[in-house]
This record gives C-alpha cells, structure tokens and sequence, in this order.
C-alpha cells in the first residue's frame, strides 16, 4: 500500500510504498476514502523538518532537554545514534479520515466489513491506504453524511473540545482569534450553541467565509473593525470567552484578547500560539485562562485509545469518540456545514505535490481533502474485497537447527522500535556471513524505515511467512513484553534460533510454557537479550579480580529514575512491572558474577513499590542486594556494582570506569566514548552460535532461573517473605 511520510531529518516527503497493517484484536483495518490535511499542524511539523538542527532545537526545547539527560546517562555516542536514528526516519502524517471497514479484530461488535466509518489519531488515521484503528478511535458515519465530510471529523473534536472548554451558554458573545480550518469550525460550534461570535485574522477571505458561516462580524485585528464589533455587540463590557484558534509566534492574539475580554471572561487555547501573557491586563480582569487538549478526554491515554477501556458517561460526558460521533451528527443534521471550508480535493497520488504548494503558498487553502484510488462517494460505503489470509505456519518439531560452518546467517526481526533500530541492529548491518532477511512489524511504517536504514530485504507485516521460511534462521522478538513469550514459542516451534529482548516471560505460566515449547520441539537454541555480562570492561574486571574460594557480598545500586507520563512501561496490567521488565538484566549479571544461580529471592519496597530492595541467596552462601530505585537524582550514574569476597573487591561505575581491589589495585581507563554494555559482543556470540551450530551463549537452564528469580519478585512482594526457587527444568 502507499503511506505519505517524511523524513524529519532531510525535510523529505515521499509517498512510499509500505507494508499493509496487519489486523490486531481490539481494533478494524480500514480503508481511506478521504483523509483531511490539517493546515495549521502538519505544516508545522512539515516547516519544522525542512529547518537546520539548529532551528530542530529551537522549536523544540522540550526534546533538546531528553537529549541532554540521554547524554547523562547513555554517553554521547549512544544518545548520538539514538537521536540520528529517531530523525533520520521516515514519520506519518495524517489524523482525520474517513473510510471502509475492510476487517473486523477480535473483541468488535459495534461495525462490521463495509460500514463506513470516521477515524481519529495521529498514530491511527494516518495519510494511507490501509490503517489499523483501535475501537475508541472509530466511529460509525450517520447515513446521509457524505465521506468527504465525515473526513473532518477529528479536526471537528478538537475545535468542539476547545468549545466544551469554554462553556458557552446561550446570548454570550466570542472572540474567535484565527480563522484558520479550527477556528471556522469554532466559529459554527458556537453560533450553533446560540453564541454571537466575532473573527479576527488578518486574511480578508478568512474573514468573508466566517461571516458566511455565522460570524456576527469578522475583520483583521490589527484593525479598529474587531474592538468596534465587540462593543456594539456587548454595550461595552467586552466579550464572554476568546478562543486562541491562531499560530505562530506573535504575542498579539492574547495582548488582543485581555484587551477585549470582560471582567473575569474565559481565555481559551487551542491552536499553539505565543503565551507571553501581559500580567497586569490578566490580573486585573482576573481572565480565566483554559487549555484544550486536542480530541478531548481520553486523548493520550493509552488504556483508552489502545487498550479501548471507554469512561463511564455518567463520570466523562464527553470523550474523544463521543466528540467524534457527536460532531458527525451535527454535520449530518447540517448544524455544521464543512463543504464550504473545503478548498481543494487532490488525488492521493499527488500527495507529496500537493503539500508542496501548501507550504509555498501556491496552494492557498483552509482545508484540503486527499482522494483516494478505487472510492468515489457513490462506492465509498460498499463492502471492501476480503483480506487475504496466508495458511498457518506447520510446525517443524525438528530438533536442534545445525549449520554448515561459515554459510551465511539469515536473520528475521520482529519488531523495530528504538531499542532494535539503536542499540541492535547498528551491529548487525554490514556485519560478515549476516544476512538481513526480512523486518516484521505491526505497522507499515515502521517496517519501510528499518528495511531503508539497515538494508533488510523484505519488510513485512505477516508473521506466519516468516515463521514458515525455511530459509531464515534466526528470529529477534523485540516487541512489546507482552507478546515475547507467545512469539518465542511459535519461533520455536518453527524451529528457528531465537533471540528474544528480556523479559523472556512475564509471569510463571509463560515461562513454563516456553520451557515446554522447547521440551516439544525439541528446539533449545535461545538468547535471552542479557547483555551486561558481555561488556568488555565487566568481563575484564572478573578476569583481574580472578577465582574465589569464598561467599561473596554483592551490592547493586540501579538509579532507574521516573518513567515519562504515558510511557507503555507504566500499563502493567498488560505489560508487567518495569522490574518485571528489566529486573533480569541485574539479577543475570550477578549471577554471571558469581558462577552461579539463585536459590532464594526476597523483595521489599517502599510505599507504591516504586522502590525496590531485591536481596538473592546463592548456593555457596554468597549474597547480592539490587537495589532499584526510581527516586534518586538524574545526575546520579544509572548503575554502580561492588563485589566483595576473599579480602578482595570489585568496582563497576556505570560502565565507564572499574576497579579491583586486593594485593595489586587494577583500574580500568575511563572510558573516552561510549558505555560498552555489551550488546555488540551479545551478538557476535550469537550470530556466531547459530553458524556453527554450537552452543548458545547463556546456557537455557541460566536463563531460566534468571526469569524465575525475577518473576518471584512480584511472589515476594505480595507474601512479604522469602521464596524458595525451585529451579526451572
């Protein structure tokens, strides 16, 4: 299928040629019959990608503060390749269409294949063909209502959220600053709620199709027009509410809306304009100042958009697909009227043409529609061909994968989000007898940027080919925690070598049933992302400090620091706790350290469990104590180790610097570039494992009691006493 991007680090704009969605549970595959540009956001973040990294930086000072403590904590290089990465990559654009429903997902009921539909999201209701759409991000299109109107939905919400937001009540008068798409929409939500309403912009035409639509009067604002219409219409007082519809960088629209607002009015924000609010005129009329976040409630919450967790009416009137649906009936009923606002319809094959005049200003527009092939509004609600379906992938069972030595090694990855695109397959690419055979992900998109960037030869959105191609070797799971243990088993089963990202499991059933996947398949070539014991600088520290005779005392000080608001490491219901997640890259590195693996765990933490105490037993009576603590400063390194035993020590500062301790003191150099954690040499060891047939660089029996130990965590917790590992078989 065709997907509209744009590389945010060249400014490029292409209509590529992507891998259609897959469709998961919870959600329907659709297929585009109209999308809308929105004019004011996409071409900012079109101007934005066409600007300097020094301007990049500028506009967003929020991202340059996320490099600078990536730096901290990552080193340069790191946080280099990380940051090219997420730039050098190919974004969507898009957010409001309207389409097909061409496949319904597991868990839906409410349409079925051929209704047509409204779709909201920047992640879902892209510029493409084929989009994959969660429930509460759909809505059904009322009968009647064309589907290049349904289009505007999305932009619809969010200027009806912006008036929500207001409480208009019914004889008040607006000020509508900006009269952009957003603000003529706001212009007819108003007027539609018994608001007498003014314009302002500084284009005459903006102005004319405001007053076209339900503008009492609408005229430029740096003009004597706009204060003269707002005193006739208020005896003087100054209007009720002022909606900031406007861009830019000009501080004029909220010095003009303090300026004609009356005493203890309502200052609205919707579009993104300059903020520097004039604090005496704010103060002495005691102005209410609002934001509205875009569709409405539920807007950037993942258990609602993904997880489609709706609100109760009676706690959330109104959420982003009430919005949605209500705004459709208002343009069915013809109390909004969008035709009007509608400057230019484009075949979607012209995509990238069209926004080229947009941002010339060849193309001057207040909304601008994409068509796309095979829809017209007489065929637009007709029922979509039937997907495809690839037969089951038949199991192989056929025991331990052998290679002929030094033959090439064909890889397969599923999934390729940051960690992948960052910290594996930089090592990987180029890399001699490795083959990059082919990229599986969940969204198209995804899958083009990894196949351009790191030079795989198929990308893909179907698993069950890969699994069924005999020619691949190995398979990297690298998606979501929740999905490694079931992928891992079918990989097995396919008889691939796997490498799977930790966690291997999220909880002891998964476990056990990875561990009977191999028993079945007869299959135990797996690699478990731990990746600590192959650093360079960890690995020379064990050699200098040498054997023990006797326990030794561990101490594991992890300063994990707050997960971002809306991180999916916080949807533990379905992806597990963060430790969870990424407890075993500490519990495999000390048991790594000490030859051995646990036998008990014993677990505390501090009120919300967002501190941990994690103390391991040992065999030979050795201890270890992690210590994973998100309260401690950002300033602070992320990890430090010490080992102590047989009147000797071992230092780790952070992958950066160690030290050992005994008759002759060691130190490393300080490390000049980059934190080596040891993924380049992970790898090696297992690219190099599945060419000769040899054995896997961490024994199944060590991974799995790793899992096991962390898994007893959360075991732990909850019984508030040790737990006895029994070991896993």
């Amino acid at each position: 299928m065709k997907q509209v991007v744009q590389n945010y680090k060249s400014g490029e704009l292409a209509l590529l040629d992507v891998p259609a969605p897959g469709c998961k549970p919870g959600g329907v595959l659709v297929r585009s019959a109209y999308s809308l540009i929105s004019t004011g956001t996409e071409l900012m973040k079109v101007s934005e990608a066409g600007m300097s990294m020094v301007g990049k930086a500028r506009s967003r000072p929020d991202q340059v503060a996320k490099v600078m403590q990536s730096v901290a904590t990552n080193g340069v290089p790191a946080t280099y390749r990380k940051v090219m990465g997420k730039l050098d990559s190919y974004t969507p654009l898009g957010y409001s269409l309207c389409g097909v429903v061409e496949q319904v997902g597991d868990g839906i009921d409410d349409v079925a294949v051929g209704d047509l539909v409204a779709c909201a999201g920047n992640e879902h209701a892209l510029h493409a063909e084929v989009n994959w759409v969660p429930q509460n991000l759909y809505t059904p299109v009322p009968d009647g209502l064309a589907p290049r109107h349904a289009a505007f939905g999305t932009v619809g919400s969010i200027a009806m959220q912006g008036v929500r937001q207001g409480e208009p009540q019914l004889g008040e008068v607006a000020l509508v600053i900006g009269l952009g798409l957003i603000g003529q929409l706001v212009v007819q939500l108003l007027t539609a709620s018994g608001v007498r309403v003014v314009g302002a912009d500084p284009d005459p035409a903006r102005c004319a199709l405001a007053e076209r639509l339900g503008a009492a009067a609408a005229g430029d604002p740096a003009s004597a027009a706009v204060e003269a219409a707002v005193a006739e219409l208020t005896d003087g007082h100054g209007v009720d509410q002022v909606y900031l519809a406007a861009g830019g960088g000009s501080n004029q629209p909220v010095e003009l809306a303090a300026h004609l607002s009356r005493d203890r009015g309502r200052v609205v924000d919707i579009g993104k304009c300059s903020l520097d609010l004039p604090w005496n005129a704010y103060y002495e009329k005691e102005l209410d100042v609002r934001f509205s976040r875009s569709y409405g409630p539920g807007r950037y919450d993942p258990s609602y958009e993904l997880e489609g967790r709706d609100y109760p009416i009676g706690y959330v009137r109104w959420t982003e697909r009430r919005n949605l649906a209500c705004f459709l009936d208002l343009a069915a009923r013809g109390s909004v009227d969008v035709e009007p606002l509608i400057s230019h319809i484009a075949d979607f094959d012209d995509a990238v043409e069209t926004y080229r005049s947009l941002q010339d200003g060849d193309l001057k527009a207040v909304a601008v529609l994409f068509r796309y092939p095979e829809h017209t509004e007489e065929d637009a609600g007709e029922a979509a061909a039937p997907s495809v379906t690839v037969p089951a992938v038949k199991l192989s069972g056929s025991g331990t994968p052998v290679r002929a030595h030094k033959s090439p090694v064909r890889l397969a990855f599923v999934g390729a989000g940051n960690y992948a695109t960052s910290m594996l397959l930089p090592h990987l690419t180029g890399r001699d007898g490795v083959d990059l055979s082919t990229v599986v992900t969940t969204t198209a998109l995804s899958a083009a940027n990894a196949k351009r960037k790191f030079g795989f030869a198929e990308a893909t959105t179907d698993l069950d080919a890969v699994l069924g191609d005999k020619s691949i070797d190995a398979v990297f799971v690298v998606t979501r925690h929740s999905s490694h243990a079931e992928l891992t088993k079918k990989a097995l089963h396919a008889g691939k070598a796997v490498f799977v990202e930790k966690p291997l499991a999220l909880g002891e059933d998964e476990l056990a049933d990875v561990l009977k996947a191999v028993e079945e398949s007869g299959n135990d070539r797996l690699q478990v992302g731990f990746n600590r014991r192959f650093s360079p600088l960890l690995r020379e520290a064990k050699k200098r400090f040498g054997a023990r005779t006797g326990p030794a005392s561990v101490r594991y000080l992890v300063n994990a620091g707050k997960l971002q608001h809306g991180s999916w490491y916080l949807r533990q219901g379905s992806e597990g706790t963060r430790f969870a997640g990424e407890g075993g890259h500490f519990i495999d590195t000390v048991s790594w350290l000490l030859d051995a693996d646990p036998v008990s765990v014993y677990a505390l933490a501090t009120p919300g469990n967002d501190d941990l105490q994690v103390v391991l037993r040992y065999p030979d009576g050795s201890t270890a104590t992690i210590s994973y603590v998100t309260s401690g400063p950002a300033s602070l390194p992320k990890e430090t180790l010490d080992l102590v035993a047989d009147g000797k020590a071992l230092r780790l500062d952070d992958f950066v610097r160690a030290s050992v301790y005994g008759n002759k003191r060691w130190v490393s150099s300080r490390l000049p570039k980059a934190r080596d954690k040891g993924q380049e040499a992970e790898l090696a060891a297992f690219v190099r494992a599945v060419r000769t047939g040899g054995p896997m660089p961490v024994p199944l029996t060590s991974l799995a009691a790793t899992t096991a130990a962390t898994l007893a965590v959360r075991t732990g917790l909850a019984g508030g006493a040790p737990v006895t590992l029994a070991g896993a078989e």
